[in-house]
């Protein structure tokens, strides 16, 4: 991956992705908020998050003779709810595998898209472990959400989109569920904004690349305890890691209770419709995990859809 492939998925995802708005957040009544902080809403995305960028990303970067036995996927909910999208489009099938802590929504969202629904494990790993497996034996194309090049290029498209729409941040807080998201970002980001400071958020029941900083090299956590299906993932990619230690700056970690306050502030002040993810970046604003410098302008990332928040 590199900064001209990520140019290159500009691209090639244009007319299949919308160019979602960003949002400045004013009159709001949360005072740990700083004032001007800015979020680009892929809530707003095609199928419901930034994983259709990626996606596109992929299965157009492919012969039509390597998808036709369909597309396999392991997801808590947004990867596969864009792999589903795109195997719709392509008139192939698609079948998702999901850990049982994945949302229920999402779960009708995929069998609405037309894709087959498989349980498998508790966290995403064994998903994908019950997931290659089938795509082994079926030779149908496994999407892999974060180890694969083009679905990073991918992700890394919307760091294009940030630095053109908030062209003064300084300060970029990204939610890391594998670290496809912010591999992608950072990479594009610090590419043409150097000093840029890049924070990445991981639950606390889920410090996957936070271990891994810690270490000093790739580990597997002992074991995954957040709620958050999307941001489940108890060991990363080498390659993840690798870009992450050179691009990103700090990596917080949050509580789900932190995100699901975000996620009901979103709803409430502002009525936008976040899941526990898409409100991490906001929500390590709220919880002081992340704390700008004197003059930091702050750029977030609504990363995916949901109902977490809406009964506040």
């Amino acid at each position: 991956m590199s900064v001209e492939a990520i140019k290159a998925a500009v691209e090639r995802v244009r007319p299949h992705i919308r160019r979602t708005p960003v949002l400045r957040l004013e009159h709001c009544s949360d005072a740990t908020i700083p004032s001007g902080t800015h979020l680009k809403l892929e809530c707003l995305q095609v199928s419901g998050s930034f994983k259709i960028r990626g996606a596109v990303n992929r299965v157009k970067s492919l012969s039509a003779h390597a998808i036709a036995k369909g597309l396999v996927a392991a997801s808590g909910g947004n990867h596969g709810l864009a792999t589903a999208y795109m195997a719709r489009q392509s008139g192939v099938p698609a079948t998702i595998f999901l850990p049982t802590n994945a949302s229920p929504l999402k779960e009708q969202k995929l069998r609405k898209l037309g894709a087959e629904v498989r349980y498998a494990g508790a966290v995403w790993d064994e998903a994908h472990q019950a997931a290659t497996a089938h795509a082994r034996e079926s030779g149908a194309f496994y999407m892999h959400p974060f180890a694969d090049d083009a679905i990073v290029s991918g992700q890394g498209t919307i760091g294009v989109e940030m630095l053109e729409q908030i062209p003064d941040a300084d300060l970029y807080i990204i939610a890391i569920g594998g670290g496809g998201l912010i591999a992608g970002v950072s990479q594009v980001v610090k590419a043409m904004k150097p000093k840029a400071r890049i924070v990445g958020v991981e639950p606390v029941g889920s410090p996957t690349l936070h271990a891994c900083f810690a270490a000093g090299h790739v580990v597997r956590l002992p074991q995954v305890t957040t709620r958050v299906a999307t941001m489940a993932c108890g060991r990363t990619d080498e390659s993840i890691y690798e870009i992450a230690r050179r691009h990103v700056d700090d990596i917080v970690l949050v509580s789900d209770e932190a995100m699901q306050r975000a996620a009901e502030l979103l709803w409430f002040e502002f009525g936008i419709a976040a899941d526990l993810s898409g409100a991490a970046s906001l929500a390590a604003l709220m919880a002081g995990a992340v704390r700008p410098k004197p003059g930091e302008r702050v750029a977030g990332l609504v990363c995916g859809a949901g109902v977490d928040g809406l009964s506040a």
